[in-house]
């Protein structure tokens, strides 16, 4: 009962259910990427632009940073074709994606930082406080 209340109101825990109705409503799927998220499109044009509506159902948690570059292009309307229906073919720069670590253990820490071990160096443009004569 626990988990059906937190997928019904916890949107950072993944997709909630109001997610996945409106995208059986009014969604028309369009395709999925080798991670397993699924891209949508509004079946008629919406808002003041009137341009498609573009969702994503994640596979796992949702992180925006876990969609390919193909697809981010299209989720951003820079493309009209998703990679789905176009072959799509990453830039020698576009680099595989890397999960956000932020506020995990793996999480980069210089040293000074008050989580990391050591102390920062010193350097020659540090502040060195006023002191009375």
């Amino acid at each position: 009962m626990k988990d059906f209340l937190l997928e019904i109101f916890t949107w950072w825990r993944g997709n909630t259910w109001g997610t996945r109705l409106w995208v059986a409503l009014h969604g028309i799927y369009v395709g999925s990427d080798e991670a397993g998220n699924r891209y949508y499109r509004s079946k008629k044009p919406q808002g003041p632009n009137g341009r498609e509506r573009r969702m994503i159902i994640f596979a796992g948690p949702a992180e925006a940073t876990a969609i390919p570059p193909g697809w981010h292009g299209w989720m951003h309307y820079r493309d009209d074709v998703p990679p789905s229906e176009a072959s799509y073919t990453p830039r020698a720069w576009e680099k595989p994606h890397q999960p956000n670590l932020s506020g995990t253990a793996l999480a980069y820490r210089p040293d000074g930082s008050l989580l990391a071990k050591g102390e920062r160096p010193r350097v020659s443009a540090d502040y060195d406080a006023w002191s009375p004569e």
